[in-house]
């Protein structure tokens, strides 16, 4: 069991390997990069047109920009509707995401992770990666990794606006073995065999966002999950990788008690995961000063209990309100919610991967293009690049003196 202590100094920087590219040939082990630190950012890949979202979610044809645009200021000085400094663009389209690609890059962001969808034996939003971040001419300057996204989706949850009733449901993330082999295929030779798919130890890492949801899928056994997940590994080493790094990736972080925080570890080694992160730090207040100091509690009691490595999330902030008429100021992150704040937040990250040496100094940020939740790395009219610039200051430069004055 580990039992580092997160320091609240900036520590010494230590060197470490992270391993990251596919091998020139499919049957061979992936190469050890020289980079010290992944920042990996999420990508939500929901503003574009696709046939089955536009007739069952967004029938204007522009996906979740239709409701993002349509977002309401609540009370005095919330930032509503979100305006992106590019534009309401596309998310498939390769000249938009190499525009992404070259700010990501330029301020040390270098690994996209991509919401991936698959329902009724079909993908969902699945063209912002295919031909968006794979047709862009620089998608060699980036890693990617698929996060699988697991969940029901309600219609109202996605579009309030054209279904009122947000609990009918429109799709069941379940899966059966039958449709489970085709994704597994899908994934293999769709994704993992492209030379920027992102490894650690030569093995693609593939994320899991509702692994209850999984276990439902198999008749509610961990027994039976296990055997899935072993069919998984095997069929990628078949593929010629060394094997499969499959990480745990929970909605939000939580405070576990201590016995269920045992628990959670054991579940974790019986599936035999590789790795544990979260979409979202937890730990949620309307002050985001202390909703980073709640995140922090909870990375230490999840990295003292936890047998595998723990990779910090950083969360921008959270707003949903476009999704919901109801919510108000205490449902949003809006109190001291500023690139300052972040910055310091993401210096924490840094020191934590830090004083983690045999670990990847991986760290996730929620998020790159989530407008409709308020977590985004891209440009808006509030903040300009103040976000971008708080990542390459913290971990590419090293310049943390302007934001500790603030």
């Amino acid at each position: 069991m580990k039992n580092n202590i997160i320091t609240l100094s900036v520590c010494t920087l230590l060197s470490l390997s992270v391993y990251g590219q596919q091998p020139a040939q499919q049957n061979q082990t992936a190469t050890a990069t020289k980079e010290e630190y992944y920042v990996a950012a999420y990508v939500w890949p929901s503003c574009h047109d696709e046939e089955l979202s536009r007739n069952l979610l967004w029938p204007e044809g522009t996906g979740e920009w239709e409701v993002i645009r349509k977002g309401n200021k609540r009370f005095d000085g919330h930032y509503q509707p979100r305006r992106p400094l590019w534009g309401y663009e596309m998310d498939d389209d390769p000249q938009v995401v190499e525009r992404w690609i070259d700010a990501a890059a330029g301020h040390g962001v270098n690994v996209f992770i991509y919401d991936w969808y698959w329902y009724n034996e079909q993908p969902f939003l699945e063209n912002a990666l295919n031909n968006g971040f794979l047709k862009a001419k620089n998608s060699d300057k980036m890693h990617f990794y698929i996060m699988w996204a697991n969940h029901d989706v309600y219609r109202g949850f996605f579009n309030v606006n054209l279904y009122q009733d947000e609990k009918e449901m429109l799709w069941n993330a379940r899966v059966d073995w039958k449709s489970y082999r085709i994704l597994v295929d899908r994934v293999i030779n769709q994704y993992f065999k492209q030379p920027n798919y992102f490894k650690i130890e030569g093995k693609p890492v593939f994320a899991i966002f509702d692994v209850n949801k999984l276990i439902e899928s198999f008749n509610g056994s961990i027994e039976e999950t296990c055997k899935a997940l072993d069919y998984f590994r095997e069929e990628v080493k078949k593929a010629g990788f060394p094997g499969l790094h499959i990480q745990w990736d929970q909605a939000w972080g939580s405070m576990m008690s201590k016995e269920h925080a045992g628990k959670f570890s054991k579940k974790l080694d019986t599936m035999g995961f590789n790795s544990f992160t979260v979409y979202n730090m937890g730990g949620f207040n309307e002050d985001y000063l202390v909703y980073g100091a709640n995140a922090l509690r909870i990375l230490e009691r999840m990295d003292s209990t936890l047998n595998v490595p723990v990779f910090p999330c950083v969360s921008i902030g959270w707003d949903d309100t476009p999704r919901f008429p109801n919510k108000g100021s205490r449902s949003i992150v809006h109190y001291n919610n500023t690139p300052a704040s972040f910055a310091m937040l993401l210096l924490k990250a840094k020191e934590y991967v830090n004083n983690h040496p045999e670990q990847p100094k991986l760290i996730v940020v929620n998020a790159w293009n989530e407008w409709v939740e308020g977590g985004y790395l891209l440009p808006d009219m509030l903040n300009g690049f103040g976000y971008l610039e708080a990542v390459k200051d913290v971990i590419v430069d090293g310049k943390y003196d302007r934001y500790m004055k603030k």
